[in-house]
């Protein structure tokens, strides 16, 4: 395994930021490592890292145990924190070789400085101080300091945060060619990027996972309900939705859209379409839903 977890638990004082948590990633995969804010993402991901210590139980990454073997489980692993921790002062190529240095690269550095700034698309910005880049090109940089020692695994906390959705696209396309040759856990609030990268989810709540699957099982975990976008010429109150036979739960969309979950078990469509017409309403347009990501996690991190 790549990284083996078990049986973490992290208390700060009387907080208990993980609780248990146990799961294992094998090489070449892409985890999405998910939950609200609070739920203890970042501290798992620093402690695989070995920027902090566990209060109980056991991390190995590649075969080397966090506690006995730290500076062995650095050098597997690339890193970049949520606030990516750049000096701003210094132009790409030199940061990049201060950075080689300090993983030791030798006469290599050179060559492995052009390689990330090829692979990570610097090379049109490489004259340029990291403090004018934007931070879409800032986060090139996090990802070219994170591989520049050829990690085995990348941990990539909050990678796309903040940036464009140009920006998105192309630091999410680098990603997927990342994780083609080497094992990447990455979170991040954005479900679509999730489903787009991601071939597996842990969702993490309150310091426990409460789910761990591939997206896709996911997606199709709450396959008793089927959901529904209507839009109405007129509002609508939710209270007259949701007494509709076999609707269990409504949601505004916009305006007067609205997104009805209903039971498989009964064709909702036929009862909106009656109600519509018994409250003098227009079905301006209906259409049945795929379920999303988004959907499952917040059923699963609802409190």
């Amino acid at each position: 395994m790549s990284i083996k977890v078990s049986n973490i638990s992290k208390q700060y004082g009387q907080q208990k930021a993980l609780d248990q948590v146990s799961f294992s990633i094998k090489p070449g995969e892409i985890v999405g490592l998910l939950g609200p804010n609070g739920a203890g993402k970042s501290t798992m991901m620093k402690i695989i890292t070995c920027f902090i210590p566990p209060t109980a139980g056991d991390v190995s990454v590649c075969g080397f145990d966090i506690r006995e073997q730290s500076l062995e489980v650095r050098q597997k692993v690339g890193y970049l924190p949520e606030n990516n921790p750049l000096y701003t002062d210094m132009y790409i190529r030199e940061y990049l070789e201060f950075v080689a240095g300090v993983h030791k690269l030798g006469k290599n550095t050179a060559k492995r400085v052009d390689e990330m700034m090829e692979v990570t698309g610097l090379m049109p910005e490489r004259k340029k101080k990291i403090g004018a880049l934007s931070k879409g090109y800032r986060q090139r940089v996090g990802l070219a300091q994170a591989m520049i020692h050829n990690p085995e695994v990348l941990i990539l906390d909050e990678p796309t945060s903040g940036l464009d959705p140009n920006q998105l696209v192309e630091i999410r396309n680098l990603i997927i060619e990342i994780g083609k040759e080497k094992t990447v856990m990455l979170s991040t609030h954005i479900m679509q990027e999730v489903e787009a990268m991601c071939s597996r989810a842990i969702i993490i709540n309150s310091g426990k996972i409460v789910a761990d699957d591939s997206t896709g099982h996911l997606l199709n975990s709450n396959e008793n309900t089927e959901q529904i976008a209507v839009e109405f010429d007129k509002d609508v109150k939710p209270s007259m939705l949701k007494g509709l036979p076999g609707v269990v739960n409504v949601k505004k969309i916009s305006g007067n859209s609205w997104l009805i979950e209903a039971g498989k078990d009964h064709d909702v469509r036929q009862d909106i379409f009656r109600f519509a017409v018994e409250n003098s309403f227009t079905v301006l347009s209906m259409q049945k839903q795929g379920n999303r990501l988004e959907d499952v996690f917040q059923q699963l991190t609802r409190k």
